[in-house]
């Protein structure tokens, strides 16, 4: 019959068995907080990483070779004719200008150490107007002591890294005053402990202050000129210096051998940027003579 409604019986909902996924999830949830449980009870160390002692860097060790190369005695003598003919501020300006007759031979000695400490990054011409600015200050060890920093750092402003070398002159003048009696010391390994001070400036030193040429002194100049000419094949002055000593007898590693020599040469004929290769006495036995002008020229057309 139409307008009866039929009533329909609802079962009501049984509780469900818990499904899988959800069985799951509380056993990982229990295990996470078992785990986080025993972090809590944990107790964590944390070791400090030991600091490696600085210990002085040591010389060099490499072997060469003492093989001689070919015509080079032919090729000192003339660049030392070339080296006759063009003064070179190394000549006037140099470390071994600073030695004096005028003064104590341990201020003689102290003022070539100063005038090689300025000189890293500095040019001659730069280190000579600033030793003499120091002179007229007074430059001696108990001069420099009792001189302010700031003060000192006016004084040799004009050189490279003046801040610097203000410490390093500092505390290497402390240590010449406190050890060696107000003097430079005597030997090569107790000069390149000084702070500040290095292989080529220990050497020059030793031959300058002591006229005992312990090795030869090799700055960019001789660096870069002995691999021009061939003598060497090295990538650093420390290695050039190795490589030369291994050959190059003695009697050229004096005040006037081959460090006053090549430095000269660089300064005037055989320059970093566009060596006269031209006017060269050598440039028929050196190997790379007129190269580095080809390759400015070719650098310039790319």
């Amino acid at each position: 019959m139409k307008g009866v409604r039929r009533k329909v019986k609802v079962k009501p909902k049984s509780e469900s068995p818990e499904q899988p996924n959800s069985k799951l999830r509380k056993i990982e949830k229990q295990q996470n907080t078992r785990v986080d449980d025993e972090k809590e009870n944990k107790i964590q160390i944390s070791i400090p990483k030991k600091k490696r002692k600085r210990t002085a860097s040591k010389p060099l060790k490499i072997q060469y070779e003492k093989k001689e190369p070919a015509n080079w005695r032919t090729v000192y003598n003339k660049i030392k004719e070339m080296r006759q003919e063009n003064l070179a501020p190394v000549d006037t300006m140099g470390c071994g200008s600073w030695l004096s007759s005028d003064v104590s031979p341990k201020v003689s000695r102290y003022r070539t150490l100063i005038s090689l400490m300025l000189s890293s990054q500095t040019r001659d011409e730069v280190t000579s107007a600033t030793m003499e600015k120091l002179i007229r200050h007074g430059l001696d060890v108990d001069s420099i002591l009792n001189t302010d920093d700031n003060t000192l750092d006016d004084l040799i402003r004009a050189c490279g890294f003046h801040k610097r070398k203000v410490q390093y002159i500092k505390k290497t003048t402390q240590i010449l005053k406190d050890k060696y009696d107000s003097d430079v010391p005597r030997t090569y390994e107790d000069v390149v402990s000084l702070p500040g001070v290095g292989p080529k400036m220990g050497h020059l030193l030793m031959t300058f202050a002591w006229n005992n040429p312990v090795g030869i002194g090799v700055d960019v100049h001789v660096h870069r000129i002995s691999n021009r000419l061939g003598w060497v094949n090295t990538k650093t002055p420390e290695k050039t210096r190795v490589a030369l000593e291994s050959w190059l007898p003695r009697e050229f590693w004096g005040r006037d051998g081959i460090n006053k020599l090549l430095v000269g040469f660089g300064q005037t004929i055989c320059k970093p940027i566009g060596p006269k290769c031209g006017i060269c006495k050598v440039n028929d036995l050196c190997p790379s003579a007129f190269k580095a002008n080809r390759e400015k020229r070719r650098k310039t057309i790319d």
